[in-house]
């Protein structure tokens, strides 16, 4: 069992994009959630695919348990998910010794920029590039499976109307 320790913010400006090192184009389908824990399948690049299971209810700091699973499988899963298919373009951005996530979403929320860094420690500090803006890791409507399971595209993205599921 791996302890998964993150902190997410919102990005502020593309300053980002000339330290990109790699990308990856992502479907992310919710099959159920809980309060404390959720099983998600995730397409990448469509040619490999990940079920991931995370048990916990701090925003912070999750049990995570992920598995690689056939490509065919994941595009099964996908069709039964929960709410929307999350889309989004992951990038991976090295800042002083970490790799900061950076996901442009896509489709539904399409104008949404989050940045994640993983931590070896609740207390570990890092490097803050001036790229970052206001921390979320809180904002449980920042988490994918929030994001997969209500409609909060308007609320989130400034300008953007979208249907209700």
């Amino acid at each position: 069992m791996a302890k998964e320790i993150e902190r997410k913010f919102l990005v502020r400006s593309d300053e980002w994009r000339t330290r990109a090192v790699s990308s990856a184009k992502l479907m992310q389908a919710y099959i159920t959630v809980n309060e404390d824990r959720n099983v998600r399948v995730r397409l990448i690049d469509g040619t490999s695919a990940r079920l991931t299971i995370k048990v916990g209810k701090s925003a912070m700091v999750r049990d995570e348990f992920e598995y690689e699973i056939p490509v065919r499988d994941a595009e099964d899963l996908t069709s039964s998910a929960i709410g929307i298919v999350i889309e989004k373009v992951r990038y991976r951005v090295p800042v002083a010794g970490r790799t900061f996530e950076i996901d442009v979403y896509g489709g539904f929320y399409s104008g949404l920029v989050v940045a994640e860094v993983e931590l070896e420690s609740e207390e570990d500090h890092f490097e803050r590039p001036s790229w970052l803006g206001d921390e979320v890791t809180g904002d449980r409507r920042y988490s994918n499976m929030m994001l997969a399971t209500n409609d909060l595209a308007s609320e989130l993205i400034h300008g953007v109307s979208h249907q209700a599921l």
